[in-house]
């Protein structure tokens, strides 16, 4: 899709306006989904993904924000809907563990001002309504189901602070578990220090679980792994061809569990560290090299990696 979007303001909430969190012991706490103005106070984000389940708590700070607390968990939400169509009762457990979680460090942390998302598996599960209503009433949080557009619109507003000053913009993706969108990204030359644009996007519907799932996840084979790179291949390519003329002077700019593992064991990571992680770059012999050393890894090796668990492995 072409578009030319200033993300200045950044994609409006349409989140619920309802009761704030209610803790599983019946406190309450903070709100959650309402619009609040910018100012002191405590923040917090909350991504319910199809494989991860995310939160990061920050203050402002003179120099953006200061993390104060954060909590990811790989909970596989989307586990089995390509084949039910349905979030199981084992996900929807997992799921509820790791919010309730999340409530906690909300209410400890005192945040007041929060947006909670949930991405690809509440949009295609035929039972996200009862999910969400179920969520709500153990846990207390609202979630804000978001769609694609807006899940590509945020994902560039918090990747934008990282493109290359010296370039004319980049190509943004982001691997979830249920979907993958593609954002291109652009500055105005004449004007370096504006925010860049949005110029085009795409939202494919593959991800690390719905891929793991077709084509089988713990034991890759060449063959396998060359027919998901055939389908991933078939679904970006019209995009590829379409912007091939506008790629000059731009940089791939990956955001996702899947890009920072992929960058810890290029750095020979001991255990994930995400001050590392952040930011870095990483060439196209990089990347190949990376890539090649985990095919060459057997399940069990990289369930052993601590950059890469069993959970992802």
């Amino acid at each position: 899709m072409n578009d030319d979007t200033p993300l200045r303001d950044g994609p409006r909430s349409r989140g619920d306006d309802g009761q704030g969190p209610r803790s599983c012991s019946g406190g309450t706490a903070a709100g959650a989904g309402h619009e609040h103005a910018p100012g002191s106070g405590v923040y917090a984000a909350l991504d319910l993904g199809t494989n991860n389940c995310r939160l990061l708590i920050a203050c402002p700070s003179r120099d953006g924000f200061r993390v104060v607390d954060s909590f990811s968990r790989i909970i596989r939400l989307g586990e089995g809907i390509s084949a039910t169509g349905c979030i199981s009762e084992a996900a929807i457990e997992r799921a509820i563990g790791a919010l309730c979680i999340c409530r906690d460090k909300i209410e400890t942390r005192k945040a007041k001002r929060l947006r909670l998302i949930a991405t690809e598996a509440c949009r295609a599960a035929s039972n996200a309504d009862c999910f969400r209503d179920r969520v709500a009433a153990e846990t207390g949080i609202h979630l804000e189901v978001i769609d694609r557009e807006t899940e590509a619109a945020l994902a560039v507003i918090g990747c934008s602070p990282l493109l290359d000053p010296r370039g004319r913009g980049a190509i943004l993706f982001d691997i979830g578990g249920g979907s993958t969108e593609l954002v291109r990204i652009e500055r105005d030359p004449d004007e370096p220090n504006a925010e860049p644009r949005i110029k085009a996007w795409m939202s494919i519907p593959l991800g690390v679980v719905s891929l793991a799932e077709h084509f089988g996840g713990r034991d890759v084979t060449q063959q396998s792994y060359a027919r998901m790179v055939e389908q991933v291949a078939q679904y970006i390519s019209p995009f590829a061809t379409e912007h091939a003329d506008d790629l000059r002077d731009m940089h791939l700019l990956g955001t996702s569990g899947t890009v920072t593992t992929l960058a810890g064991i290029h750095l020979n990571l001991a255990r994930y560290d995400r001050r590392r992680v952040d930011g870095i770059w990483m060439s196209d012999a990089d990347l190949t090299s990376t890539v090649a050393k985990l095919r060459g890894m057997s399940y069990q090796e990289r369930a052993n990696n601590n950059c890469i668990s069993v959970e992802r492995a």
